[in-house]
């Protein structure tokens, strides 16, 4: 077949790499992301876009990559070789979480191979994650909204359930779902698939040691108790759509991104980063862009609060790293360039369209990776 004189894939034709910086407003220090359709390659750059470390891990990306206290990276990878529980199950699955040495080795590995989205590796070895269960006959029956008749073979509907292992593996918590929400408060979207409930993207400790969740396809994020599993605490309908990724700030508050899919109201959907205050509920700050319409992430996407205030966000379907500060102001902006176009069968099947996308990225101080330095 021949090659087309113009290529097709609209991102690819647009700029990559360092597209904006000012460093006299931006947070010095270096960004690790791991490319969603890559062969499990994860980098390390600079403010001006230059890769300082690079890793190679065995599988492709189960998300998402980061650095912990000690140096080592963790990683979540995707197990290769599972049969698809759903259509969705191939698009955000994992099953591998692993620790690796900065040249790659790896140095410790769980595996469940019912692992989705998010895997929180803690400094002492511990690993909270999510994974699912089959809910079939009444018990699928009872979960509330989405598309009728659009659940998995056999009537199943999978729900989440969260898991805390330790450095051996040992289970050391659990929670489902199933078991603590409720269904007339928890509905599926209308427009959502039956297949998956209610769809768990995130999971972080907080500092009290309550879990913070983010439930994508009902649109709330909670405060899970460790203690009983209640839900303790959710943010009011309609602050965020379809979220990911929050987290807990140094004052309580959580930075939450909002990726704005069927947000109430709003006839031209766009995407934000918020705080909102759990005192009240409230949004205490936002940022959108200018234009509103031109940052939309329809799916995935991040947020991180750095130490000087700014915040860097990732718009995850485009590939495109910016970091904004507390006004607003744009001022480090950074387009993955490495596209799909090779790697195994299953990920040319679901990528079709040779994206960049990434699913979070990470500021670290250059003081905060002293080894860098030190291999140099």
């Amino acid at each position: 077949m021949s090659v087309p004189a113009i290529d097709q894939n609209s991102r690819r034709r647009r700029p990559t790499g360092l597209i904006a910086l000012d460093e006299t407003a931006a947070f010095a220090g270096h960004t690790l992301f791991a490319p969603l359709t890559g062969s499990g390659e994860t980098y390390l750059i600079d403010l001006h876009g230059r890769t300082v470390h690079q890793w190679k891990l065995p599988y492709r990306p189960g998300r998402h990559a980061r650095l912990l206290g000690d140096g080592t990276l963790a990683y979540n990878g995707v197990l290769p070789g599972e049969e698809a529980l759903f259509p969705m199950w191939h698009k955000y699955r994992g099953g591998a979480m692993l620790r690796a040495a900065r040249d790659g080795r790896i140095l410790r590995e769980h595996r469940d191979p019912l692992q989705h989205h998010d895997a929180h590796h803690l400094d002492d070895g511990r690993i909270l994650y999510t994974a699912l269960e089959p809910l079939t006959g009444p018990d699928a029956a009872a979960v509330q909204g989405g598309v009728p008749g659009s659940e998995a073979a056999g009537g199943t509907v999978w729900a989440d359930t969260i898991k805390e292992v330790g450095p051996d593996g040992t289970l050391l918590w659990s929670w489902r779902a199933s078991d603590h929400l409720d269904r007339a408060s928890f509905p599926l979207h209308e427009a959502y698939a039956r297949e998956h409930w209610p769809l768990v993207n995130s999971v972080t400790p907080l500092r009290d040691g309550n879990i913070l969740a983010s439930l994508r396809s009902v649109s709330a994020v909670v405060v899970i108790s460790r203690a009983t599993g209640d839900v303790l605490w959710r943010s009011r309908p309609g602050t965020v759509s379809q979220q990911h990724a929050p987290t807990e700030l140094d004052d309580g508050r959580l930075l939450v991104f909002d990726n704005g899919v069927f947000r109430p109201g709003h006839d031209v959907p766009h995407s934000r980063v918020v705080e909102i205050d759990r005192a009240g509920g409230d949004v205490v700050w936002e940022y959108h862009d200018p234009a509103r319409e031109f940052f939309f992430a329809p799916f995935m996407g991040s947020a991180q609060r750095l130490p000087n205030g700014n915040t860097l966000v990732t718009d995850s379907p485009s590939g495109r790293l910016f970091e904004v500060t507390p006004d607003g102001y744009l001022c480090w902006e950074y387009v993955v360039p490495y596209f799909a176009g090779y790697g195994e069968s299953e990920v040319r099947g679901l990528f079709p369209s040779e994206p960049n996308a990434v699913f979070r990225a990470y500021r670290y101080a250059v003081a905060d990776i002293p080894w860098l330095e030190a291999d140099a």
